[in-house]
């Protein structure tokens, strides 16, 4: 079972734009079974692309094991060429990121989302989601548009997030 190097803060690959996907082929199958148990092995809830270097626009994402869970969106989920189509209110929670390990911050996002896309055999998908799943969705197609959470974080949390990154790089150079 191969897992996959998800890439960390500050690496220019997770600030690049992804490419449309325009066919499904057996490498995409490929890539999306290995980003799964990449997923399950790095116990997130959702993994887009450019966080292992593809820069494709798809993600993947499972909430079973979340209180967010509903009927029917039980394992792994596949979202090819996804777009946020309809956004409703706002709410203010904590957010985390593969790519920013041990980093939890206060994010805005829209509370309902309405996202359209691909499955992984390329037949158009609806998924409506509040909540968590309003969050993760948006979360992974920032990560498809080369933007990170700390892009909607203020400057001055930005900026106290910078600092501490800096003081562990130092650290971990002088261990």
């Amino acid at each position: 079972m191969a897992f996959l190097e998800i890439l960390k803060y500050p690496e220019s690959r997770l600030f690049e734009p992804s490419k449309t996907i325009s066919e499904i082929n057996g490498d995409l199958q490929h890539q999306i079974d290995e980003m799964i148990n990449t997923l399950y092995f790095s116990r997130g809830l959702g993994l887009a692309a450019p966080q292992v270097g593809d820069l494709r626009s798809f993600f993947v994402y499972d909430l079973s094991g979340s209180e967010d869970a509903k009927e029917g969106r039980q394992g792994p989920v596949i979202v090819i060429n996804p777009e946020i189509i309809e956004t409703e209110g706002e709410e203010i929670a904590d957010e985390g990121c593969l790519s920013i390990p041990g980093y939890f911050e206060k994010v805005k996002r829209a509370y309902r989302v309405l996202m359209k896309g691909l499955d992984r055999e390329g037949k158009e998908i609806r998924i409506e989601a509040e909540g968590l799943a309003a969050r993760l969705f948006q979360h992974e197609i920032d990560h498809i548009k080369g933007v990170l959470m700390l892009d909607h974080l203020s400057s001055l949390k930005r900026d106290v997030f910078l600092r501490k990154f800096k003081k562990q790089l130092k650290q971990a150079e002088t261990d």
